[in-house]
């Protein structure tokens, strides 16, 4: 912030008199107010027309796009521009992109130990009803999740129809 910048800032927050702010930084009141009634400069109006340019890229991507992207965005656009620029427009505006949600393995080692495996990784039966082979899926809806477990005979690599469970038996299993 320029020292004009901070005289002004003082009015406005503390109620701290232009006069008083100059004497007491060293600075002349004339030479405030030529500063404070100057039209903008070239660099102040570019500032604007940048602030404006981010703010729409920002909006045109939903709000998912950091300063690296928008950066890029601009320069095909024409702008010759920094991406710490626009990283430091966007901290003034309150910009902040949406980061990517980190897809969470489910196969890691945790606390519990993991459940013997008994087919020993041979996915083939020599005649059906003789090795059966499951797997549960998380599916993500608008509603909640959702949850898909499978049971395959290892022979047919089929999902019987006599194995169907119902949702509600399910959730009762699994909440004991």
């Amino acid at each position: 912030m320029s020292v004009a910048g901070f005289i002004a800032s003082q009015r406005t927050e503390y109620d701290v008199p232009h006069a008083i702010a100059c004497r007491a930084l060293g600075v002349s009141e004339s030479w405030f107010y030529k500063w404070r009634d100057r039209s903008p400069t070239r660099r102040d109006d570019r500032r604007a027309r940048l602030a404006a340019a981010v703010g729409q890229v920002f909006d045109d991507s939903g709000g998912t796009y950091g300063s690296p992207r928008i950066g890029i965005e601009l320069r095909e656009q024409g702008w010759k521009v920094s991406d710490n620029t626009i990283a430091q427009l966007m901290a003034e505006m309150g910009l902040a992109a949406r980061t990517k949600r980190r897809r969470r393995g489910l196969t890691r080692p945790g606390k519990r130990p993991a459940a013997p495996d008994l087919v020993k990784r041979a996915f083939t039966a020599p005649a059906p009803d003789v090795a059966w082979c499951g797997d549960m899926t998380e599916i993500v809806t608008g509603e909640g999740k959702l949850y898909l477990a499978t049971v395959i005979d290892l022979y047919s690599r089929r999902i019987p129809a006599t194995r169907w469970v119902s949702v509600t038996t399910l959730r009762w299993s699994w909440r004991r």
